[in-house]
C-alpha cells in the first residue's frame, strides 16, 4: 500500500495532531464542528462513517477522553492513517456494504461527514483520495441506512453536509430516524448558509426542529489574513470546546 506524502498537523490549539495527505483532501472546519456537536461521555462508543484520517472522531475524543472511536473507511490508505492517528478500531469497507464484523456491533452515536458533491451535478477532483472524499459514491440514503442500523436504541446520528444536499438528507432520514434537528451554518450574519449540521435519533418522535443559524465570522467582510471567528467558534477550533447545546445533552 502506497501512502502519499504526509503532513503532521495540529488542531484544537495543539490538543490533537493528525497525519494526513499533503495534497488532496485535508481535514478542515467541518470535521472539527462535527466532533464538537456530539453528546458523549467516557465509555460511550461512537462510529465515524467515512472516517478518512480520523479527524472528526479524534476531535470528539480530544474533548471527551474515554470515548471509544470506531471508523469505517473505504480507502485503504486513509484507513491506515486513521489507525496511525489513534482511532481505536478501523474497518475497511463501504457504507453500502459494511464488513460483517462491523454489522455485528452497535454504537451510542454515529457521525458522518459524507462526500459533499453529487457527481451527477459536477466534475471530479484530480486526485483519487480527494475525489473519493468529495465526490459521492454511495448515495446519502446508504449513509443514513448504515447509521440507523448501527445505532443503539435512542442513539443519535450526527451529519454535516452542504446546505444544497439538505433535501436529499431529509428524504433519506424518513422512516429510519426521527427527532430531526437542523443547524444551518453561515459564514457571516446576513449570508446564506453553506453547510448544515443534522442530528437525528433512533426511535425519536419529536417534531422537526430548525435552529437559528450558527455564524462563523465577525463582521460583513473577510479582514485580510485574519480568520476573525466569533468567540463560540474560536473556542471550538482553538480550545476544543463543545458546540451549542447538542454536545451538552
Amino acid at each position: 500500500m502506497q501512502i502519499p506524502e504526509l503532513t503532521h498537523d495540529a488542531f484544537l490549539g495543539g490538543r490533537m495532531h493528525l497525519w494526513q495527505p499533503k495534497a488532496g483532501y485535508r481535514a478542515g472546519i467541518d470535521a472539527m464542528l462535527l466532533g464538537a456537536c456530539v453528546a458523549a461521555r467516557a465509555g460511550h462508543s461512537v462510529l465515524d462513517l467515512g472516517c478518512g484520517a480520523g479527524a472528526a472522531g479524534l476531535a470528539l475524543r480530544a474533548r471527551m477522553p474515554g470515548v471509544q472511536i470506531t471508523g469505517l473507511e473505504i480507502q485503504g490508505e486513509m484507513a491506515e492513517l486513521a489507525r496511525r492517528n489513534g482511532v481505536d478500531r478501523v474497518f475497511e469497507g463501504s457504507v453500502a456494504e459494511p464488513p460483517l464484523a462491523l454489522r455485528q456491533l452497535q454504537f451510542d452515536a454515529v457521525i458522518a461527514n459524507p462526500p459533499y458533491y453529487d457527481r451527477a451535478r459536477g466534475s471530479q477532483a484530480p486526485e483519487t483520495i480527494r475525489e473519493t472524499a468529495l465526490g459521492e459514491g454511495a448515495p446519502l440514503s446508504d449513509w443514513v441506512r448504515c447509521a440507523a442500523k448501527r445505532l443503539k436504541p435512542k442513539g443519535y446520528f450526527y451529519m454535516i453536509l452542504k446546505a444544497d444536499r439538505l433535501g436529499d438528507a431529509l428524504t433519506a432520514l424518513q422512516t429510519r430516524l426521527g427527532s430531526v434537528e437542523i443547524l444551518p451554518i453561515a459564514p457571516r450574519t446576513g449570508r446564506t448558509a453553506e453547510l448544515v449540521l443534522l442530528r437525528a435519533r433512533k426511535e425519536g418522535r419529536a417534531a422537526l426542529k430548525l435552529h437559528a443559524p450558527l455564524i462563523l465570522h465577525k463582521g460583513d467582510m473577510h479582514p485580510g489574513d485574519s480568520d476573525h471567528y466569533l468567540p463560540e467558534i474560536s473556542d471550538v477550533l482553538r480550545c476544543g470546546k463543545p458546540l451549542q447545546k447538542w454536545a451538552l445533552d
